[in-house]
């Protein structure tokens, strides 16, 4: 373990970093929202550099990225290796084996029985797109609509976009949006949108809201191609569903013969605890969106789903890049050290000792309203006001920024939630640091807060 991390130098932004910030601004459409002035130089397993020689512990994996860590040494030789061999030839247009292995691989490790095939992309929203496609093409047009859930993200490409709920920032301006999608309530157990009801409760209403109110109202569930869902939201806040909600879900789509789309964009690949998110309720999807942990870094995802519903016929999907060899080497590796390490056990297991400190802290902080989570998955929601579970937007804002300043990256999560997704690889004694990092900071917070 790096005994000098985390080590401030200069405070943040330090005069270079200060420099990048001034000339990204002139050349970078500024269409996101950077979290804090990290300027980052490089990374070594759960550790970054910024150009001022500032090293911080980092609680962010690039979003759930890096489930192996900045440059492991499996990945960046497996991608070494293959650059010396070829970096491109479009798979959508002729072969090479290093895709077959590759979906041979998601076929075995996928919660999909009885054979899947792959379609490769470059990203989450890409992936999204392909399933969209995918599941609407099955029904050869039949089924035009799919229900997705308030709270959701699935990306910013227009269909993605169309299917998301989380924040109206991310859909604004962008009208007329791809028709065809309808957004059911989202159980989130503390903030339920069902009024008086929490837990399981809250989940339950969720899906009879679905078969009461939208089946008999708005769509007969007939022309539903696909519930399209994330098993944890992840932009909407790290939000986890009742345990009932999913295998319910899944009841009623086989009720009626409608399809379903798991994004694991960002839990999957032993993030949660398990492999795949969904296997935690036992849930089997006809078709999962993944890509960020996939590649380890590099730009790789895939639309994965039961081989008689992957069936868009020669033509009608494609893209360049997607199963670019170089990543498809890294993607092998990230799977190497995944089950080699067996990193969902770990993940599980430090997700446990996170939220049981986190929980701890909570029971003696106002500020926070709820701690929440599946492995290394946590979500810790900041309000003003325990009873009435206002969000705290200034409270992130300021925890996020003074723990960026102590040395620890965390970023936030649906309005006023901190997330938390280190690598899995993270050393047991510099993730307890972040922490306790992170602790002292939300007491910080609490003191500064409740004088206001």
């Amino acid at each position: 373990m790096a005994a000098d991390v985390p080590r401030i130098v200069v405070e943040p932004p330090g005069p270079r970093a200060r420099e990048v910030l001034e000339r990204d601004e002139r050349v970078i459409m500024q269409s996101f929202t950077r979290w804090y002035p990290l300027v980052v130089k490089r990374g070594y397993g759960a550790v970054v550099e910024d150009v001022d020689g500032n090293r911080y512990i980092d609680f962010n994996a690039g979003i759930a990225v890096l489930n192996v860590g900045h440059n492991h040494p499996r990945v960046v030789e497996a991608v070494k290796r293959q650059l010396e061999r070829f970096l491109h030839y479009s798979l959508t247009d002729f072969y090479y084996e290093e895709a077959v292995s590759a979906a041979e691989r998601l076929a075995r490790s996928v919660p999909i029985s009885g054979g899947a095939k792959t379609f490769f992309t470059n990203s989450g929203a890409e992936s999204i797109e392909a399933s969209i496609k995918v599941v609407r093409a099955f029904f050869r047009g039949t089924r035009p609509y799919i229900i997705s859930f308030l709270g959701g993200f699935h990306g910013r490409t227009y269909g993605a976009m169309s299917a998301s709920a989380s924040k109206p920032v991310h859909r604004a301006r962008f009208y007329p949006l791809v028709p065809g999608f309808i957004h059911a309530p989202y159980p989130d157990p503390y903030r339920c949108p069902f009024p008086g009801l929490e837990g399981e409760a809250c989940g339950e209403a969720a899906v009879g809201y679905i078969e009461d109110y939208i089946f008999s109202k708005l769509v007969d569930p007939g022309e539903v191609a696909a519930f399209l869902f994330e098993p944890i939201q992840g932009e909407g806040g790290y939000v986890v569903p009742p345990d009932s909600f999913l295998p319910s879900l899944q009841k009623l789509a086989r009720k009626h013969g409608i399809l379903l789309i798991a994004d694991e964009v960002q839990t999957g690949f032993a993030r949660t605890g398990r492999m795949f998110a969904v296997e935690h309720w036992g849930v089997e999807p006809d078709v999962m969106a993944l890509a960020k942990a996939m590649g380890g870094g590099l730009p790789l995802g895939a639309a994965v789903g039961r081989s008689e519903v992957m069936s868009l016929p020669r033509g009608s999907h494609a893209n360049t890049f997607g199963g670019n060899p170089v990543a498809l080497a890294a993607f092998n590796a990230v799977m190497d050290v995944i089950e080699g390490e067996r990193l969902w056990e770990r993940s599980q297991r430090l997700g446990e000792k996170a939220l049981r400190i986190l929980g701890e802290a909570a029971e003696e902080l106002s500020i926070v309203g709820h701690v929440r989570g599946k492995g290394l998955m946590i979500g810790v929601e900041l309000v003003k006001d325990e009873n009435t579970r206002e969000p705290h937007k200034e409270a992130l804002a300021w925890v996020l920024d003074r723990s960026f300043k102590r040395g620890l990256l965390v970023i936030g999560a649906g309005v006023s939630a901190v997330r938390i997704a280190p690598p899995l690889t993270i050393e047991e004694e510099l993730f307890d640091r972040g922490l306790e990092i992170l602790v002292e900071v939300l007491r910080e917070a609490d003191r500064r807060f409740s004088q206001v």
